[in-house]
């Protein structure tokens, strides 16, 4: 078991499985961005960044690869792509889950933003080892992470999801105590590194 366990980590840092990780996370990437466009259509500028939670997820994630192929790593981005491919990747998954349970019907469309969200917070843990970020990195991602909780839902820019405007203080709670489970998961990994290092 431990033999195909170090097989498939092999092949999953191997250049070419990178550079095709790499390739899927960008047009998920670009196409999330246009996903987006009608809202960002009626967004003031100011608020552009924290609009497109998801594609900016999958950006972060784009950039710790490209460092991994060039046997870097990028500690904030690493950081930034776990803590927000699992949130948002989880809370994609919850929101269309929540739509399926309120209406009974989510369509093709929908199905596919389950699957491919919850593929994204996936992706993030299975490359856990690779990350090499700290403390100081953690908390840096903690202050954008919840610094765009409060933009969504004290200022109204949250995604456009029907749930959220019939349950905009329910999901705004389970939003908030979602980013904190993230955090808490980039915490323990940092500390998990610093103990192993001082052995």
């Amino acid at each position: 078991m431990k033999a195909y366990a170090m097989q498939a980590w092999y092949l999953m840092n191997h250049r070419v499985f990178l550079t095709l990780l790499l390739i899927v996370n960008l047009f998920g990437t670009i196409y999330g961005y246009y996903w987006y466009r009608g809202q960002l259509a009626v967004t003031e500028p100011i608020y552009y960044i924290f609009v497109p939670d998801s594609p900016t997820a999958s950006l972060f994630f784009c950039l710790a690869v490209i460092g991994w192929l060039f046997g870097k790593n990028y500690k904030l981005m690493e950081v930034l792509a776990l803590i927000t491919l699992v949130k948002y990747g989880l809370w994609a998954v919850a929101m269309n889950l929540l739509t399926f349970a309120e209406t009974g019907y989510l369509g093709s469309a929908g199905w596919m933003l389950v699957i491919s969200h919850f593929l994204m917070a996936v992706q993030a843990v299975l490359y856990l080892p690779n990350y090499r970020f700290t403390k100081w990195h953690v908390m840096v991602a903690a202050i954008w992470t919840l610094h765009n909780d409060v933009i969504d839902y004290l200022f109204g820019q949250m995604p456009f999801y029907r749930v959220i405007n019939d349950y905009p203080s329910q999901v705004g709670y389970f939003t908030f105590w979602l980013s904190i489970a993230c955090i808490l998961l980039a915490f323990v990994e940092s500390y998990k590194r610093e103990y192993l290092h001082r052995q």
